[in-house]
Order: C-alpha cells, then structure tokens, then sequence
C-alpha cells in the first residue's frame, strides 16, 4: 500500500519509513523548512510547538507516528511492544488537548495494534498493518478535504467577500483543506473572490499562513487585524464567514482557534452566513456540549515577545492566552463535513450522520 506524496504535503512519511517529513510552519511565511522527526519526544514536541498543526493535519501526523515507533522497538515480544507504543502515543496525545483529531488517531491506531496481536501477529506484522492504516487515515483525509471543499463551494457565489480566521488549508490538512477548500477549489474554477483574513492572535496563523497559502494560490487576498472584522462586515466587504475547527461537541458548539466566537458573533449582526468546516472525525460523541470541552492555555510569551524585538508589555504584567473558545451552535449556520452540510438543529443533525455511518 502506497501513497503518492507532493513536496507541498504538510506531513509525509520519509521513503524508509522511519521519520516523518514535516514542513516546519513555525517558520512560515520566510522560510520552507523541512523537518525529520523520528522520536517520541520529537513527535510531542512537533505538535505541542506548532511545527505541525491544524487539527486535520495532526490526526495524519499522529498516525504516522504509530508505525514510525514502532519499527524502531527492538523488542520482538508483543506485550513490551504494545506497551511501549501504548505509553509513547499517549504521551503524544498530551501535547494538545483540544484537537480531537489527534487522540482519534491514537486511539484508531492503539485499537488496530491490539487487535493485530489478540490474533497472534508478531510485532513486524503490527508494524505493517500500522503503516497501512497511516496510510489509509492520510488518503481519507485527502478524500475527506475534497467533498469539504465541493460542499462549501455550493453555498459561496462567485464574487463574494470571504472572512477567514487561523488557518485551515492545505498545511493544515491535506491538499485542500477546510476551512480554506472551498476558496482554493473556487479559484481552479474561475471563482473570484476577495478574502480578508484575520491575523489570529496570538499565533499570527491568518497572517502567516492563510495569507501564504492564498497568495501562492492567487487569491485576491488581504490581511485584517482582529479587531478589524467589525468594520469590514459593516462596510458590506463580507458576504460569509468560513472558519476550521478542532473539535465539535455533540449539540453543535464549536472549539476553534481563539477569537472564533466573537467573530460569529459579529455575523450573527450583521446577517451574514458563518460557516464551520470539519471533518467528520471531528465530532466528539462523547462531548455533550461546548462546556466539557478542555480549552489549551499556552505560555504568556507567546503574547509579550514572540513576535517583537523586545517585550511589547512590561515585566511582571500577567497573561491569559487560551489557544480557543467555543463559538455556541446558535450562531453557526451550518457545518459543513464531508458526510454532508448539517443545519440546525444540531443535536439532531449530528446525530442523523452518525446513524447513517
């Protein structure tokens, strides 16, 4: 079972199999990096300071990461295996809380593990059944940011002004994207858009990356400061709002990159669409509503200086820096997934796709 990578694939799998190339976005828009990553603490490390990041992107790193492991154990004795792959995947599920993708495909890749062995495969079989599931999760994301891209599409006319916040194209999922799909898919189709992308504090994630991927694509694109997405919807420069998201609870409420929510407030004003694309692995069945979903907290730097030449806030002020908020399922529109456009309600809705899987 193969793959056919492109250079531009966020994640791929180096041709022995025992490293994951990775395009390292710290880096990005200045420079395209490649990094090898072979080890657990790598992989974490990968994750956790957002050299890999989008939640799709994550869930195809992390099941890479199984095999990768794996081939390196040197144990031939299936119990020290599966608890040495079970330890290491748990550990790179504690990098980022919030994304479900990533503890989906840990548990999707720990599940087949143990399966392989309750029927007596030996630990090199595992290793291959590993590799072919990481595979598999890859193609299904490619096909899954494909239908995203086609469903988005239909609701947007040619023409229209687009508001983006973070980033969910390509780097953050695979070729297409998310969130970014139905743009990137409407401009090979002759659509002209202009989009206005949020910077997305405190990362930059609009600024840097949304902007780097559109330019390169040739989208009229142009980036805004947060707090500018009031007066571009005012002005009528917005006729939808296209947003990623890293985790949908059951009842519809949405985690994405912080500042997401007041964003859809602000449509909700001013009577425009706001749309939330995912994919189907990212509903979380197990999580009734928004208020069970556990919020990242990341370093207080990341605001005072990662950005500066020089601390842009005095020494000894404090920092409140959660990497999400839940947006409330009353004011999205719709969740567009590759299982279909859901409408509310959403409890039902929801409900509705995974009776049909």
């Amino acid at each position: 079972m193969s793959l056919v990578y492109r250079e531009s694939d966020p994640v791929r799998l180096s041709d022995d199999r025992r490293s994951i190339i990775a395009i390292d976005q710290r880096k990005l828009p200045g420079e395209v990096i490649y990094i090898n990553i072979s080890t657990a603490d790598q992989m974490f490390d990968a994750i956790y300071t957002l050299a890999v990041r989008g939640a799709p992107c994550i869930g195809v790193f992390a099941g890479y990461c199984a095999p990768v492991l794996a081939a390196s154990y040197k144990t031939t004795d299936t119990g020290e295996f599966l608890t040495k792959l079970r330890d290491d995947l748990n550990h790179i599920d504690s990098s980022r809380p919030t994304a479900v993708n990533l503890s989906w495909a840990v548990k999707r890749q720990l599940a087949l593990a143990e399966g392989c062995a309750e029927r007596g495969s030996s630990t090199g079989e595992i290793t291959e059944a590993l590799y072919e599931e990481a595979v598999r999760i890859h193609e299904e994301d490619i096909d899954m940011c494909l239908k995203i891209s086609e469903a988005g599409l239909s609701l947007l006319k040619d023409g229209d002004g687009i508001l983006t916040h973070c980033n969910a194209g390509a780097l953050a999922t695979s070729r297409y994207g998310t969130g970014l799909g139905p743009i990137l898919l409407g401009r090979e189709r002759g659509y002209d858009f202009h989009v206005y992308s949020d910077e997305t504090r405190p990362l930059l994630q609009g600024a840097r990356l949304t902007a780097y991927e559109l330019v390169n694509a040739g989208v009229d694109e142009t980036v805004i400061c947060d707090d500018m997405a009031a007066q571009v919807m005012k002005e009528g420069r917005i006729q939808a709002v296209l947003t990623g998201c890293d985790r949908i609870a059951a009842n519809g409420d949405v985690a994405n990159k912080i500042g997401t929510m007041q964003v859809a407030i602000l449509a909700r004003y001013y009577g425009i669409p706001f749309y939330v694309l995912g994919p189907y692995s990212t509903i979380d069945y197990a999580t009734p509503n928004g208020d069970q979903i556990k919020i990242e907290q990341r370093p207080g730097e990341e605001i005072r200086d990662m950005w500066y030449s020089k601390s842009m806030a005095p020494m000894g002020a404090s920092f409140y820096n959660p990497a999400f908020d839940v947006t409330d399922n009353s004011l999205i529109t719709a969740i567009i997934t590759d299982k279909g456009i859901l409408r509310p309600p959403y409890t039902e809705s929801i409900k509705g796709i995974q009776a049909g899987e």
